[in-house]
């Protein structure tokens, strides 16, 4: 199945109502959109955070979540503005990010993402995660413009940035900044509310996630709004405050390698504990996170599972 990735990220993605996948497939969206400026705007449905600059220069957006939703998605945003999409830019591979893709591409509009997602995107995709193949995307769905490390659209009254974080939550994460309207969209390298997702089969790794971050609040300032990946619209304090949380984690995770434990001795030692209560229960596990964590910091670029929970 074509996006039976983007069907398994629904546990990471319903954030705003937490449903189940059978429920989330049953249930209509509930659409949230915020206006953060006079162009650009957050939308929150199924799936990873959208994000839109509309203007007398038409649309483009950040990210068209799930392919179930698309023409609820069109829908959503035609509520903003009745301007064709001219642009989707995506922050990485996953389908609850890139699932609209075809369909608004059809449509006339140019999908512009990192090199890295154009590979991965044209063929299949083995994730140790998940343990399943996703099938490479149709054709149609595939970016038409890849960068290697940024790229800017000059639209809407002002410029919007692509910045290419290497090896964060995939090996092609970008983030987006519009300076003009104190806007960043950071993708995946943020989610807000729970333990992330590093995809290490899809070249993530958590130092790179924690350089992207850095990347995000060193374009930020204090009154910057930020878009994350999953969960509500954050500020630049609270960044700080997911920063200095992967930061801490990793170093105490570090110390365990450090002492020569084993991948299990170090889920045992529970060395995210300060988190677990606040951040480990609603998807991302505090055993999956460590594991994530470990396996980045001693090189191994696979998902790790210690037993058939994990």
């Amino acid at each position: 199945m074509k996006f039976r990735l983007a069907i398994r990220c629904l546990t990471t993605v319903l954030l705003a109502g937490f449903f189940t996948v059978g429920q989330a497939q049953e249930n209509p969206v509930q659409f949230q959109t915020i206006k953060l400026s006079d162009q650009v705007y957050m939308l929150r449905g199924r799936g990873g955070n959208v994000g839109i600059s509309a203007g007398t220069d038409g649309v483009f957006i950040i990210d068209d979540q799930v392919a179930p939703i698309t023409s609820e998605l069109q829908a959503a945003i035609a509520k903003v503005s009745q301007q064709p999409i001219r642009f989707v830019i995506n922050t990485h591979y996953h389908g609850d990010h890139t699932g609209g893709n075809e369909a608004i591409g059809a449509t006339g509009a140019v999908i512009v993402a990192h090199d890295k997602v154009h590979q991965r995107m044209s063929t299949d995709q083995f994730n140790n995660f998940w343990n399943e193949t996703t099938p490479a995307y149709p054709k149609g769905a595939l970016p038409v413009v890849s960068f290697s490390e940024r790229v800017t659209l000059h639209l809407n009254g002002e410029a919007a940035t692509v910045y290419h974080v290497p090896n964060a939550h995939t090996d092609g994460d970008g983030i987006v900044h519009f300076p003009r309207s104190n806007v960043i969209h950071m993708g995946d390298l943020y989610f807000n509310g729970l333990y992330p997702f590093v995809d290490l089969d899809g070249g993530g790794t958590v130092q790179g996630m924690i350089a992207g971050v850095k990347l995000g609040l060193s374009l930020a300032n204090e009154d910057t709004k930020i878009i994350p990946g999953h969960g509500p619209l954050s500020t630049t304090a609270e960044l700080k405050t997911y920063c200095d949380f992967l930061v801490r984690a990793t170093a105490n995770v570090q110390a365990l390698v450090d002492q020569g434990a084993s991948l299990e001795a170090a889920i045992e030692a529970r060395p995210t504990a300060d988190w677990d209560e606040s951040l480990g229960k609603v998807w991302i596990t505090p055993a999956q996170w460590v594991t994530f964590i470990y396996n980045s910091l001693t090189g191994k670029t696979t998902y790790t599972r210690i037993d058939a929970n994990q």
